[in-house]
């Protein structure tokens, strides 16, 4: 699924990387081209397929996105929800939903990465013995 050219793959990978750099947190950016069903619960769907509950701490964040039906989540697992403001997740979609509006769907998605990464490194700072547990690609998926 050709979504972004491999310029724009490569900068969503380094934000990534960035964010997971400078914690022990674990990010995954997941698109597709339709979502046939409610957001959050497509998102949720993802966020168990790709095993981002089993990160140790309970750290992880998956940013998903439906290009064409212009849809898009955050979900945290556990452990992060307990220590970010309530409203996190909402501001943090308004700031990436500023950039989504103007078509620039990349940009939207580096700032939900830098913004996700910034409470990381607050509460689970980059650790000496950190592995990296999950894979810092980004999961197209097929829409099913």
């Amino acid at each position: 699924m050709a979504v972004f050219n491999e310029e724009e793959q490569q900068r969503i990978r380094g934000a990534i990387e960035e964010a997971e750099n400078r914690s022990s947190g674990e990010i995954r950016v997941c698109i597709e081209k339709k979502c046939s069903e409610d957001v959050l619960d497509r998102a949720a769907k993802y966020f168990f397929q790709l095993n981002m509950h089993k990160t140790t701490l309970r750290h992880g964040v998956l940013i998903y996105v439906a290009t064409v039906d212009r849809k898009f989540a955050i979900i945290g697992d556990a452990g992060i929800n307990q220590v970010v403001p309530a409203n996190f997740w909402d501001d943090t979609k308004e700031e990436m939903l500023k950039h989504f509006k103007y078509g620039d769907i990349v940009e939207g998605i580096v700032t939900g990465l830098k913004i996700a990464g910034e409470q990381l490194q607050k509460y689970f700072p980059h650790a000496q013995d950190d592995n990296n547990e999950l894979p810092d690609d980004i999961s197209f998926m097929d829409g099913n």
